[in-house]
């Protein structure tokens, strides 16, 4: 009754508009006060066993290449070099945007990121080429998911740092279905683009073009190559692999396209360390949370009712994914997997899933849940910048989730999907 209780104040908050990290502390706050079960200073030791983790620091590096990328027009050179490749084909600006984000991501890391980023320039352009403002803001936030899939990812940081298992091995794994939702959103798109005749640019495909384009955006595209291939690689770890691309994001926009200007990074170093901040507080914040749920017996309780469907495998996954989704509803995705997401990673282990695999589900379910309405961040951002009514998006949504959760259950089932880069790259047995 308790945990009931605990979750529904939590949900509560949360819908009511209250900032993540202040309810995470909070609530426990308060149960020390009215129960006495544990000394207060209980709740700044959790807070810093929370982000005493050394991969942690990765986290502000990703943001400041992100900022760094956007301020240095990388990103435009990534939406000519997406058009280019798309060509004549029928809705090719919203099949572009997808592939701009499958690129951003690599880059980034961040589904807020992406979203805003990506956002800002090619929703304007949707509408004013006569896509419906719901349907430019809908296939801008769904596409935003593989900016935390495609490595390097934030949350798959957090979730490694936590989980004890190997960023690498997230980072390879993460590739493929980072790859798949890309290609299916694309696929849906162009569906609806034949069905409603949507645009195509009058520009044909050209290799000659795509090859320009590419050439332009030649030191933005060798970022996230240098970023995955040193971590998945052994080269370097998550935290100096992070450091290089944030110095060669500095590097491109102050001397190879010089459109940074040495008084103009300040605003991107404050703005990459404040939002880095955000996450490290709710990071923390996870710390007392947890342990509450912990000594309430929520966290057992929870385990035992997944693992009592582990005898069929197929009901095992459906259930996994229907509660990913409805969690996805109510909560925050950063707050999911850093909350929720360790001990989702523990079930699926002790079901007899790798625990890469798990972590890999758990990572998708919850960002794919960023823009699940009522609250995902992504969905609120994308309608903002579309300038549309939230009610719209999310059924101009509907489509998207539907086939984005159906592929999380296929991920769930096959496990060589996310295993097999890993495996091939000698990160795992």
């Amino acid at each position: 009754m308790e945990s009931i209780l605990l979750l529904i104040t939590l949900v509560g908050f949360i819908l009511l508009g209250a900032p993540i990290g202040f309810t995470l502390i909070l609530i426990p706050v308060v149960y020390i006060l009215i129960t006495g079960a544990a000394p207060l200073i209980l709740i700044p030791s959790q807070m810093f066993s929370a982000i005493d983790a050394v991969p942690l620091t990765a986290i502000p590096f990703f943001m400041l290449t992100g900022e760094l990328m956007t301020s240095s027009t990388i990103t435009d050179r990534l939406v000519d070099l997406s058009q280019k490749i798309i060509g004549r084909m029928r809705g090719s600006m919203a099949l572009a945007n997808v592939l701009v984000s499958m690129f951003f991501a690599g880059m980034n890391g961040s589904v807020v990121a992406d979203t805003a980023t990506v956002g800002s320039l090619l929703v304007p352009a949707m509408k004013k080429a006569g896509y419906p403002a719901a349907f430019a803001a809908a296939v801008t936030a769904v596409s935003s998911t593989i900016g935390g899939i495609i490595p390097p990812s934030i949350m798959m940081i957090v979730l490694a740092s936590a989980s004890g298992i190997s960023v690498g091995a997230l980072f390879a794994g993460g590739i493929i279905p980072g790859l798949l939702i890309g290609f299916l959103i694309m696929f849906i798109n162009h569906l609806f683009a034949v069905k409603y005749n949507f645009e195509r640019s009058e520009e044909p495909f050209s290799f000659k073009a795509v090859g320009s384009s590419a050439y332009k955006a030649s030191f933005a595209l060798l970022i996230p190559a240098v970023l995955v291939g040193s971590v998945v690689f052994g080269i370097a770890g998550v935290v100096e692999a992070g450091a290089l691309t944030a110095t060669i994001a500095l590097f491109v926009g102050l001397f190879v396209y010089r459109t940074i200007k040495w008084h103009n990074c300040k605003s991107s170093f404050v703005r990459a360390f404040r939002n880095s901040a955000m996450v490290f507080i709710i990071i923390a914040a996870s710390g007392p949370f947890s342990w509450l749920l912990t000594s309430l017996g929520a966290i057992n309780d929870l385990e035992q009712w997944l693992l009592s469907y582990t005898h069929n495998p197929l009901l095992f996954a459906l259930v996994l994914v229907l509660f990913i989704f409805l969690l996805g509803m109510v909560m925050d995705s950063a707050a999911n997997i850093i909350v929720v997401g360790p001990v989702l990673v523990d079930v699926m282990v002790k079901a007899g899933y790798p625990d890469v695999q798990a972590a890999l589900i758990v990572v998708v379910g919850f960002l794919i849940g960023s823009v699940t309405p009522p609250v995902g961040v992504a969905f609120f951002t994308a309608g903002a910048i579309a300038k549309v009514r939230l009610e719209k998006v999310a059924v101009a949504m509907v489509p998207y989730l539907v086939a984005l959760f159906a592929l999380l259950f296929i991920l769930i089932v096959i496990p060589d999907i996310t295993m097999f880069l890993p495996k091939a790259f000698g990160l795992v047995k």
